[in-house]
C-alpha cells in the first residue's frame, strides 16, 4: 500500500430529487448514475470511483430517504441507509431553496452523534439569485455540526472543483480499492437497463414511471455492431398500452432516445428490440425484486 494514498467511501444522501445522481456524476465527470425530475429515480446503492495520483474518491449515490409503500421503496431506503456505517465522509445534500424541509430535518436525525465528517452540499444555486445562497446556509448550519458548507450546482458543475478538493483533503489513509480504471460497479446489462428506464421517465405521465421497470435480457455483440433485448414491465394491464402509445408511438420514441446512449457504451451501433410486459404489484413481488437486482 501507498503510504501518501488517501481513499475512502463517500455517501451521498438527501431527500429524493435533490439532485444526488447529478452530483455524483459532475463529480466523476462520467454519467454514472440516470437522471430526471422524477423522484425516486435512483433505486438502489451506485458506486462511482474517481482516482487520482495521490487519492480514490468512492462515491456512493443511494436512494433518497422517504416513507416506503411496497417492498422496492424499503429496499430502497435499506439502500440509502446501508451507505452510511462504512462512509469515511457523508455528503448530505439538498436544495438551495432555503427552507428547512421535514425530509431533510429526519435525515439529519439519523446523523447524530455520528463521528462520521458530514459536509452540507447545498445543490441547485444556478436555480436562486446569489445574495438568496447566504440564506439557505444560514437556515441549515446550525442543525448539524458540519464540517463543511459547500454550496454548488451539479447541473452546471459550479464549485464541483471545490467540493472535491475537500473530500480528498478529508480522506483518510487507505489503499487503492480499484484499478485506476474502475468507475462503478454497475454491470454493462444494469446500465443499459437503467439507460432505457431513464428515457421512459421523461416520456411517460407522471402516474406511470413509478410503476416502471426494465430488465436487459440479452446483449450479443458482434463484430461491427450488437443487438439488446430489453422488457419494460409495468404493474398494470392499463398502463400497458400507455407505455406503447398509439401505433408504438411511446416505445419507439423510448428506444430512440435510448439507442444513441446504449451504442455510446458498447461502442457500436445498436438494434434494439424492447417489449412491454405487465408485472402486477412486481414493487411487492420477492421474486421479480431478485430478478430485477433490487435486493439487499
Amino acid at each position: 500500500m501507498d503510504n501518501n494514498l488517501k481513499s475512502g467511501y463517500v455517501a451521498v444522501i438527501g431527500r429524493p430529487n435533490v439532485g444526488k445522481s447529478t452530483l455524483v456524476n459532475a463529480l466523476t465527470g462520467e454519467k454514472i448514475a440516470i437522471v430526471s425530475n422524477k423522484p425516486q429515480t435512483t433505486r438502489r446503492r451506485i458506486m462511482g470511483v474517481i482516482t487520482g495520483e495521490d487519492y480514490q474518491a468512492v462515491f456512493i449515490d443511494t436512494p433518497g430517504f422517504f416513507e416506503p409503500t411496497s417492498k422496492l421503496g424499503g429496499y430502497m431506503v435499506g439502500a440509502a441507509e446501508s451507505a452510511l456505517p462504512d462512509a469515511d465522509i457523508i455528503l448530505f445534500t439538498t436544495e438551495a431553496d432555503a427552507k428547512n424541509h421535514k425530509g431533510d430535518l429526519e435525515i439529519l436525525k439519523r446523523l447524530r452523534g455520528s463521528k462520521t465528517p458530514v459536509f452540507l452540499v447545498i445543490n441547485k444555486i444556478d436555480k436562486i439569485p446569489k445574495p438568496e445562497i447566504l440564506t439557505a446556509i444560514e437556515k441549515y448550519k446550525n442543525l448539524h455540526a458540519f464540517r463543511e458548507i459547500i454550496p454548488i450546482s451539479a447541473l452546471t458543475g459550479e464549485n464541483a472543483d471545490a467540493l472535491l478538493d475537500a473530500v480528498r483533503t478529508y480522506l483518510p489513509l487507505g489503499p487503492r480499492y480499484f484499478p485506476g480504471d474502475y468507475l462503478t460497479d454497475m454491470t454493462e446489462r444494469q446500465i443499459i437497463s437503467e439507460i432505457i428506464r431513464e428515457k421512459a421517465l421523461y416520456v411517460l405521465r407522471d402516474e406511470i414511471p413509478h410503476g416502471i421497470a426494465v430488465e436487459t435480457t440479452g446483449v450479443k455483440q458482434k463484430k461491427d455492431s450488437a443487438d439488446v433485448d430489453a422488457a419494460i414491465y409495468c404493474e398494470k394491464d392499463s398502463h400497458k398500452p400507455i407505455v406503447i402509445g398509439k401505433n408504438g408511438a411511446v416505445l419507439k420514441s423510448i428506444g430512440q432516445a435510448a439507442r444513441p446512449e446504449i451504442e455510446r457504451l458498447l461502442g457500436v451501433p445498436v438494434f434494439l428490440r424492447t417489449w412491454v410486459k405487465v408485472k402486477k404489484n412486481w414493487r411487492d413481488d420477492d421474486f421479480m425484486l431478485k430478478t430485477l437486482g433490487y435486493r439487499r
